[in-house]
């Protein structure tokens, strides 16, 4: 009876997002409600443990929303320069192959938009491109929305991989080396779903070479960079090193003729110049030791005590998470916006009123999201302290057993899909994963590993995201070929994780 009760605010989730179609937001707040109404009437939440739990929850959503802001407004600024666009029309310029375009700009340059922008953008962008490039409507939704799974939990400024940080409390060197390898692993094989998207099996065979060196390429550098410290730009990064190598694999499959005229070297050339910003403000402050220790001197943590049902359940005292505002990722994003609006102001990109468009469209882009993700994280908390995350563990550590490391991903994927978002799953799921593999003997850092990798590669599917590439490319109406589309290869990236996160726990790898 407790796990049904427990579960009742995940189910309300599942149903108001899948089967009314209601937004995470809308959603999320009535998970919210539900979850504290249980934990006061049936697991004996009172008011101390409540408050508590309510001042841990507004900490953790500081800390994600910080990043997902300053991200957010990184893109805009970039994308009301034109430099988005420049970037987009650049790359069909290195070829006319189809299977090579949708490996660049579908794969790669998805990427890449994820690792800076994320919440939908990939596809948002790279959809009128490819339909632009003759591609059909649903493969230029299809293309990207692949392309940039992969990418998702190191994307974003990191924003997925710091709600899985926030809501299990483990530091990034734990988690990060399990989560980069499962994702590194899928990436070369999205590379081959791409092509197959784009031109079936025969493109799948003509263009492995490059697929595999693409894909071992990125997969490599978000492993290292990932698990370096430096997980905030690991997509990023990535995406970077595939554009790249992008160049000269693209003269090798040129087709017959180059799409547009001459490119413009100079403009490519600013307009990447924003993102430069970002590394090099990324690297001082992460790797300048004398940088990093006078940014951390302020830092923000609060001590909570041990908080205790009436029915007995207890959380151990212990402290927050630790919150240097002066280095976090968010402060990070900041100061490279910044800078990078200087940069496009200066080479004349901006038209009369650029600021007021770049706030306002970064504010009702992201209002929505962080709207949720507020909901999301005061549920889960309350779940925590009110002992129905460890209700939930308990019954799913008895009912799957060794079989676990293979279901893990499986939830993370449930719970994107529902809420729409990686950093949604991270923060719904992450407790709850984390007490099951604690209550099994697996290692924590797997199991998570494969909740984020899980949850990544099935973002794509969310509804919201589906809705709004369709929008682009001229689907709307039809989000529904779109999903079905996509299930099939969402499927086998699954499958894939499930096997490698069964392989970790047999190995012992961590």
């Amino acid at each position: 009876m407790n796990f049904i009760l427990a579960f009742i605010p995940i189910a309300f989730i599942l149903v108001l997002m899948v089967g009314f179609r209601w937004g995470a937001a809308r959603s999320g707040g009535v998970g919210y409600i539900t979850a504290l109404i249980i934990a006061i009437a049936f697991f004996g939440a009172g008011a101390h443990l409540l408050a508590l739990s309510h001042t841990k929850a507004l900490l953790l959503t500081i800390d994600v929303l910080f990043v997902i802001w300053a991200a957010f407004l990184l893109y805009r600024v970039a994308d009301e320069a034109g430099a988005i666009t420049t970037i987009g029309q650049s790359l069909p310029h290195l070829t006319a192959d189809k299977g090579m375009q949708a490996l660049i700009i579908g794969w790669v340059f998805a990427s890449f938009l994820q690792g800076v922008g994320g919440f939908g953008v990939p596809v948002a962008v790279i959809a009128p491109i490819l339909v632009g490039l003759g591609f059909t409507p649903l493969q230029a939704v299809v293309i990207p929305s692949l392309g940039h799974g992969w990418a998702v939990t190191f994307g974003s400024l990191g924003s997925s991989f710091i709600a899985l940080m926030a809501a299990t409390g483990l530091p990034a060197e734990v988690l990060a080396p399990p989560a980069a390898l499962f994702l590194s692993l899928a990436g070369p094989v999205t590379g081959f779903f791409v092509a197959h998207a784009a031109d079936g099996w025969r493109a799948m065979r003509r263009l492995a070479v490059p697929i595999l060196i693409l894909g071992f390429s990125m997969s490599l550098t978000q492993f290292i960079v990932a698990t370096s410290g430096l997980w905030n730009i690991g997509a990023f990064a990535a995406g970077m090193v595939g554009l790249i190598i992008s160049i000269p694999l693209a003269r090798r499959y040129r087709g017959e003729q180059i799409a547009g005229g001459a490119l413009d070297r100079r403009a490519l050339l600013i307009a990447v110049s924003g993102y430069v910003v970002l590394i090099a403000v990324t690297l001082s402050v992460q790797l300048i030791p004398a940088v990093k220790a006078f940014l951390g001197q302020v830092a923000l943590q609060v001590e909570f005590p041990q908080l205790e049902t009436s029915l007995g359940f207890v959380t151990q005292a212990g402290l927050g998470r630790h919150i240097a505002p002066f280095r976090h990722a968010g402060a990070i994003l900041t100061v490279s916006s910044i800078l990078a609006y200087f940069i496009y102001r200066r080479a004349k990109l901006y038209e009369s009123g650029a600021p007021g468009r770049i706030v306002s469209g970064m504010v009702k882009r992201v209002m929505s999201s962080s709207v949720s993700i507020a909901s999301m994280v005061a549920m889960a908390v309350i779940m925590q302290s009110s002992g129905m995350t460890d209700t939930l563990a308990r019954g799913l550590a008895n009912s799957m057993g060794w079989a676990y490391p293979i279901v893990a991903p499986w939830i993370g994927a449930l719970g994107a899909f529902m809420t729409g978002s990686n950093t949604n799953s991270n923060v719904v799921f992450g407790a709850l994963q984390l007490r099951t593999a604690q209550l099994l003997g697996y290692s924590a850092a797997i199991i998570l590993g494969a909740q984020t990798a899980g949850a990544a590669l099935a973002s794509i599917l969310a509804p919201t995201k589906i809705v709004v590439g369709a929008s682009t490319a001229g689907m709307a109406g039809r989000e529904g070929d779109v999903l079905r589309k996509l299930l099939a290869y969402t499927a086998v990236l699954l499958v894939l994780i499930s096997i490698f996160a069964m392989l970790s726990v047999w190995l012992d790898l961590w």
